[in-house]
């Protein structure tokens, strides 16, 4: 049976369950107004769609802890629409829907370690690390003479995903990609791979 949880426990990334689904706290405000009881004003995360929706509770409300669990876990390979991975402590490996993996898949390069988000023993989630090295397999040549401020091209890493870098990049260098902001035109610190 699932923990109970008080709105008074509620804290920002704390996994709720509300009519079976998983939800998780992103925002929270305990407001107490002059007339009237308290009450918890929230924005909620949809663990298995990734909507979110503000939703009021009253002080005091009891919600149910949402059965998850995140184990770490490394890619290993990509079949049609599922994902392969490997649970870093048991070595066993398991399939997660391309649902599930969202659009983590254009960050997902053999190895890469992340944590897979459980819910009733069913994988929901992928989260990536911060920083992702990627090669490039495709790169535009650079256009001499273009030296205009904050010019930028388009390259193809090895996950298929298309980013945009600077115009001295080259197929020879390594990318190392913010995997948090997942914007093109962030692609932050690059290096080659006699660096790494």
């Amino acid at each position: 049976m699932a923990a109970k949880i008080d709105t008074a426990e509620f804290r920002k990334g704390l996994k709720i369950e509300i009519d079976g689904v998983p939800w998780e706290i992103v925002e929270f405000q305990h407001v107490k107004p002059g007339k009237g009881s308290a009450f918890v004003r929230t924005r909620i995360k949809n663990l298995l769609t990734n909507n979110t929706i503000d939703k009021t509770f009253r002080s005091g409300d009891v919600v149910d802890a949402a059965e998850c669990e995140e184990i770490e876990c490394s890619f290993m390979y990509r079949e049609g629409d599922n994902f392969n991975f490997m649970n870093q402590e048991s070595y066993e490996s398991f399939e997660v829907p391309g649902e599930a993996v969202g659009d983590a898949k254009n960050f997902l390069t053999e190895n890469l370690k992340v944590s897979v988000l459980l819910h009733k023993g069913k994988a929901i989630a992928i989260e990536l690390p911060n920083f992702i090295v990627a090669k490039i397999t495709h790169c535009e040549p650079g256009v001499a003479g273009n030296t205009a401020q904050g010019a930028t091209k388009n390259v193809t890493i090895e996950t298929g995903y298309i980013v945009q870098v600077p115009l001295y990049i080259s197929e020879t260098d390594v990318l190392k990609i913010d995997t948090r902001d997942r914007s093109e035109e962030h692609t932050s610190e690059l290096q080659s791979h006699h660096d790494l």
